[in-house]
């Protein structure tokens, strides 16, 4: 007992200690709520996947129980019940039912997937994000005005690492890149991480994502979901969601080769 109480007192400390856990929702299946449209297709695949594997499971265990209750040999009959060898129907169904799920599943899976993949190539804010052992080197592009780059170092606070800034209700695209061992870019209110590759060329899409914010104005923790070091831990880094006025106002006085 006494052990127990001190793992869970440890658990609860290392959770309070992080800080940058984002508070799970029940209306989104226990994801973060999204700041992102494509979070919310995210979400939307999510519970839809939920409410049919659950929905699936219902009748499995109705038919388990109508089987228990009304096919179970009665002790006042000791003759065996008619026995048959197949059914038609039924094994029909046993392979139409699974089949039909599963292209269904399919289905949806392979179109949220295009679409969270797409990038259109005209974001009006374009993010250079560059990934090193153990931090992170962010630098915005706003209609051909480049800010300096956002550089940070390792921390144990995500809110004492680089801060990368967006405006809410805009499209923004994300070109990714490292130098040295394989990274992951993950904020968990995207709903999405991608991993940054070293050797990936420049042009090549499979380091490029695009999202489009929502109206959720905040600071949002940030980090690396790829075991790359020794400091894997500390590549924190935050989102900072605000109003356009404020984001060009920022812009403004970030550009590069600008008195700081």
């Amino acid at each position: 007992m006494p052990r127990a109480v001190a793992l869970a007192l440890l658990v609860s400390s290392a959770a309070a200690c992080a800080g940058d856990v984002p508070e799970a929702e029940w209306s989104n299946g226990l994801l973060p709520g999204a700041i992102t449209e494509q979070g919310e297709t995210v979400t939307a695949l999510w519970n839809g996947a939920w409410i049919a594997a659950l929905a699936t499971g219902a009748v499995v265990i109705g038919l388990i129980v109508w089987a228990c209750l009304f096919h179970t040999r009665r002790r006042a009959k000791a003759e065996l019940p008619p026995q048959v060898r197949y059914n038609l129907p039924i094994e029909m169904l046993y392979t139409l039912v699974p089949l039909v799920m599963v292209s269904v599943f399919f289905f949806f899976t392979a179109r949220d997937s295009e679409e969270l993949t797409y990038v259109s190539g005209d974001a009006p804010v374009k993010v250079k994000v560059e990934a090193f052992q153990w931090s992170w080197r962010f630098t915005t592009t706003v209609n051909g005005q480049t800010t300096e780059p956002v550089t940070g170092m390792p921390v144990s606070d995500y809110q004492q690492g680089p801060q990368l800034v967006l405006p809410v209700k805009q499209r923004v695209e994300f070109d990714l890149e490292t130098d040295n061992v394989i990274h992951s870019f993950w904020v968990p209110e995207f709903l999405f991480k991608r991993d940054v590759i070293p050797g990936i060329p420049e042009d090549n899409p499979g380091r490029k994502f695009e999202i489009t914010t929502l109206d959720e104005p905040g600071v949002y923790a940030g980090r690396c979901a790829e075991l790359c070091g020794v400091d894997h831990s500390r590549m924190l880094f935050s989102v900072k969601l605000v109003s356009q006025q404020e984001f060009d106002q920022y812009v403004a006085s970030n550009q590069a080769g600008s008195a700081q």
